[in-house]
């Protein structure tokens, strides 16, 4: 049995009156055929709406990167690089992070990166940003950290540490 031809949308799709003249039963089933008739769906579903914004406002500047921010006044960061003995490489970077996880955590913590060198291997640079040099203390009086510090004289052959002030 056909449906009466409807003139009413079923989401954007209308149900064309003369479906049999334009051959609008599949062969052999008594399903009929239908299209999407475009003209009907409403231009706002076929487009997000733009914010509006007011025309004396003054388009945003793009921010800076966090990493090129400007740090706190006392900030201090901490550029250090390891260089693993030999045959102890994988060993050290698995130390190092082990470090990175829970010492993110802490209170003060402004960055904490491990890298690799790419032309030198075994060597790491740890390159931490503390909101204070207090800050670091801290850190180095906890559990994560004293138990690297247990361990680091098996696995490096030399250690370079430097705090810098960031000038701009």
């Amino acid at each position: 049995m056909l449906r009466p031809a409807r003139q009413d949308l079923f989401f954007g799709v209308r149900w064309p009156a003369t479906a049999l003249k334009h051959g609008g039963l599949a062969a052999g089933s008594q399903r009929l055929f239908f299209s999407p008739d475009w003209s009907t769906i409403p231009a706002t579903m076929a487009k997000p709406k733009r914010k509006k914004t007011s025309p004396t406002r003054k388009p945003a500047r793009r921010r800076r990167t966090k990493a090129a921010a400007k740090l706190p006044k006392h900030a201090v960061t901490l550029v250090v690089i390891l260089r693993a003995k030999q045959g102890q490489e994988i060993l050290l970077e698995a130390e190092l992070r082990a470090l990175i996880a829970p010492t993110r955590r802490e209170e003060g913590c402004l960055t904490y990166d491990l890298h690799r060198a790419i032309e030198i291997p075994g060597a790491f640079l740890l390159h931490e940003v503390w909101a204070t040099r207090e800050h670091h203390r801290l850190h180095t009086n906890t559990p994560h950290f004293l138990r690297w510090d247990a361990r680091k004289d098996a696995l490096l052959a030399s250690r370079d540490a430097t705090f810098w002030s960031q000038v701009a």
